[in-house]
């Protein structure tokens, strides 16, 4: 019997902030390659993360919660989702199993309305819902949309999440591979560091503070024959109230930040890290073009 084709394609995983879009993609890779945390639009970029496994080739792509944009920065992310649906060949939508429901989704299912390419539900969060309200909940949404398959998971336990992933198969395209086998993103290490710093102070900080803030990786060397990386970074913010608060009284914030940062660095590199902080007042950056392109935001 031949050997079956093999198959691959790109999938994007689209939701409101905060349903939980990131933590799948570390779920199904079995690794962390994006960030996470309580806070909604977390997520600013697209992130493909790539999941192989026999005979395929998936390469998801985390986008940012899709919602109603009023800032140059926030715009950005969300064309930055919805560039990603017309790329793709199928679309999660990633919604919450405990949260209202389908009448919250109105956005995000106007969107749908616009796309020929096959659409799953997927209903986050099962283990805080009980069974008859999930049920009511497929329901409901079934009504309101087409969907090619309603799958119920939860990404912080991994219940359903492989049988996600094995229906994802069964409609890829045949393809290439379009990745060698034994990355699981495209994106750079400075982008991942970067993403680490950022990732602490959405952790360690509040209100206006972490939405507010951008990191960018100025200098990445090794030192010691590669026994040792040294990185600096910035961290750029708007106001000179918001340095104050990054940097806290006699520094402690910034070390708290920087050192959780560096620890999780270190297990990312496999190696020593020296890593240095400091911190930027780019007055409105998140308003400006030129400065929003600085930062990685195109």
């Amino acid at each position: 019997m031949a050997d079956k084709p093999f198959r691959s394609g790109f999938v994007s995983i689209i939701g409101r902030p905060n349903v939980g879009k990131s933590t799948l993609l570390n779920r199904i890779l079995g690794e962390k390659v994006v960030i996470t945390s309580d806070k909604p639009q977390t997520t600013r970029n697209r992130i493909k993360g790539i999941h192989n496994m026999s005979g395929a080739q998936i390469i998801f792509i985390d986008t940012p919660g899709i919602h109603r944009a009023k800032s140059l920065l926030n715009r950005y992310m969300v064309e930055e989702a919805l560039a990603s649906v017309r790329e793709v060949d199928l679309i999660l939508f990633l919604a919450e199993a405990d949260s209202t429901a389908a009448s919250r989704e109105t956005q995000v299912l106007e969107l749908l309305g616009e796309v020929a390419k096959p659409v799953f539900l997927v209903l986050n969060k099962i283990d805080l819902v009980a069974k008859e309200r999930l049920l009511e909940m497929i329901a409901d949404y079934a009504q309101l949309y087409p969907f090619k398959e309603i799958i119920p998971v939860s990404a912080m336990t991994g219940d359903g999440v492989d049988r996600l992933v094995d229906c994802v198969y069964t409609y890829l395209p045949e393809g290439p591979l379009y990745f060698p086998d034994d990355i699981l993103s495209d994106v750079p290490e400075r982008f991942i560091v970067a993403e680490i710093i950022r990732e602490k102070i959405f952790l360690l900080t509040h209100d206006e503070v972490p939405y507010s803030t951008a990191v960018v990786v100025e200098s990445f060397k090794e030192k010691q024959g590669g026994a040792l990386i040294a990185i600096t970074a910035a961290i750029n913010v708007e106001r000179d109230s918001q340095k104050g608060i990054i940097i806290g009284k006699r520094g402690a914030m910034l070390k708290r930040i920087g050192t959780a940062a560096r620890l999780e660095i270190e297990g990312l590199l496999d190696t020593r890290v020296f890593l240095e902080l400091f911190v930027k007042v780019r007055r409105d950056w998140s308003e400006d073009p030129r400065m929003m392109k600085e930062m990685g935001y195109e």
